[in-house]
């Protein structure tokens, strides 16, 4: 069964907006009395039937509220945007889908793209959200630039650049931690912004034997924290 997403539910929103009103009642047809799965991407899914149907609005009533714990560890992923914004919407859709805490854009000295479009990421991050059947959403942060990241309070603080000879794969960190890796643009990070946050206690890791594009990059290390705490 489809899962909507209303973020308004704690606060006492029993209806859906426009856009998931217009999927439920045109596109899957349901009708007054059918069930539906809803979301708040705030660590909630419920079970509702529909009460009440319009040209624009479908109202619901909860029967069931099952709440979602966070995971005993978090994925903090802070990475540069491409030049092409589809590679670095597929980043956020497929890190989604396996899952992820909070994603950040940021901005260094050899980034060919300085604007994201927080609304579409948004959309692009919910959509994954509903499909893979979670509960809550990716917390997304706009671009901002990379130094304003070392300072981030973490457990362990990764950086993720072309080295063949980094000696540490990231699939060593330790187990039920809270993790933030830095990925770099398409030019890598400089040797300024790498030494600058290794000065800020970041550690160089490696993602592999190949080099990787930035948003496969991204995913890799996603996955891989995830793989190791599974």
């Amino acid at each position: 069964m489809p899962i909507f997403y209303q973020p308004l539910i704690p606060e006492g929103t029993h209806s859906l907006d426009a856009e998931e009103a217009r999927h439920a009642t045109k596109v899957l047809r349901l009708q007054t009395g059918d069930a539906l799965q809803l979301t708040d991407g705030k660590g909630s899914l419920y079970s509702a039937v529909i009460t009440e149907l319009s040209k624009s609005a479908c109202h619901f009533s909860i029967n069931e509220t099952l709440s979602i714990p966070r995971r005993k560890y978090s994925i903090h992923i802070a990475i540069a945007p491409t030049k092409n914004i589809d590679r670095i919407e597929w980043f956020v859709e497929k890190a989604t889908e396996i899952g992820i805490d909070t994603i950040s854009f940021i901005q260094c000295q050899n980034s060919e793209r300085r604007v994201v479009n927080m609304e579409r990421i948004t959309k692009k991050a919910i959509s994954a959200m509903k499909q893979s059947g979670q509960a809550w959403l990716p917390e997304l942060r706009p671009i901002r630039k990379v130094e304003a990241l070392f300072d981030e309070a973490c457990d362990h603080k990764y950086i993720a650049y072309v080295d063949q000879a980094n000696p540490k794969h990231l699939k060593e960190a330790p187990l039920q931690s809270d993790y933030l890796v830095l990925i770099g643009p398409e030019g890598d990070f400089t040797q300024q912004e790498i030494d600058a946050a290794m000065n800020k206690g970041f550690q160089k890791v490696s993602l592999g034997l190949t080099t990787l594009r930035t948003e496969t990059a991204g995913l890799a290390a996603c996955h891989t924290l995830n793989l190791i705490n599974t």
